[in-house]
């Protein structure tokens, strides 16, 4: 089979499969993604979400701008009552800049990650119903992702009072933003793809790696490790197609929540892959806008 020309049934987009090409697993991902990547939940992840504390979403609003952003609530406000259905009970908040593109029949990705036991869960899907005490979302692409990267974190049951703060919404990168980054070990990134007839693929997924791992040059422009993993190349592969990014950082001390919105590229061949141990290839963010939000996610 052409990587040019993939068999109807593929869950591939060309920016994916120009990534997996270049990695050399286009064949490969070609037989894997129809067998993996499905258009309902199986059982064992319709068990697994309404287990969780927290989601991760990613979000596009009315200019085109994606978003990561967190929910949270009691285990149990994430619960899947049919295989093609997932229903999160999260009332709106006004202060976020994903609010704007989680509305009725917007494309919305999710990730579902337990920090205690490193599983994790992705999907993407439409929002079909929009209540005042959440969403429900048609699922479109459902998969599982291996717990390579993530970094073990207790407790993400244990509440704090959440913290009545307007959000701070500035452009590049204040200090405080940039020390969060700098320090950070875990990081949430949203893409999306449009395809030929209009329909939309949003993703959001987890990076994690060292303290550092991400380095912020003196313009503020991020550079982001891409290291062994699946071979998807959702979020690469997005990038590819459409450079519009965003990205969310939670600091686990405070429970405040760091979200950019700005433009990304990928590396795929660049002398300065080596400065990276482990490294496959890079990927740069560059941030236009962002917000920060103290207390949103009131775990830890």
């Amino acid at each position: 089979m052409s990587s040019s020309d993939p068999h109807p049934a593929s869950p591939w987009h060309p920016g994916e499969i120009a990534i997996q090409d270049h990695a050399g697993v286009a064949e490969r991902m070609a037989e894997i993604g129809p067998r993996v990547i499905r258009d309902h939940m199986i059982e064992q992840h319709r068990d697994f979400f309404r287990h969780l504390p927290f989601v991760v979403l990613g979000a596009v609003d009315p200019e085109g701008d994606v978003w990561a952003t967190v929910r949270t609530g009691e285990p149990g406000f994430v619960e899947a009552p049919a295989p093609f259905r997932l229903r999160v009970r999260a009332a709106a908040e006004p202060g976020d800049p994903a609010e704007a593109g989680l509305t009725e029949g917007a494309a919305v990705g999710l990730l579902g990650i337990d920090l205690a036991t490193r599983r994790r869960n992705r999907l993407n899907g439409i929002v079909e119903r929009r209540e005042g005490d959440g969403f429900e979302l048609r699922v479109q692409q459902s998969f599982g992702n291996c717990p390579q990267y993530i970094h073990v974190r207790q407790g993400a049951e244990r509440w704090r009072n959440p913290v009545a703060a307007a959000p701070e919404t500035g452009h590049g990168l204040d200090e405080s933003a940039r020390a969060l980054i700098a320090g950070a070990d875990t990081v949430f990134v949203a893409t999306y793809a449009e395809g030929k007839d209009g329909d939309r693929q949003v993703d959001v997924s987890h990076r994690g790696g060292p303290k550092g791992f991400v380095r912020v040059s003196e313009d503020d422009v991020l550079t982001v490790p891409d290291y062994s993993g699946n071979r998807f190349f959702n979020t690469l592969g997005n990038i590819r197609a459409n450079p519009r990014a965003g990205l969310a950082i939670i600091d686990f001390t405070t429970g405040d929540l760091l979200q950019m919105t700005g433009r990304a590229e990928v590396l795929l061949d660049s002398p300065e892959i080596a400065r990276f141990p482990g490294a496959e290839r890079l990927w740069r963010f560059a941030p236009r806008t962002f917000v920060r939000r103290a207390g949103a996610v009131p775990l830890w």
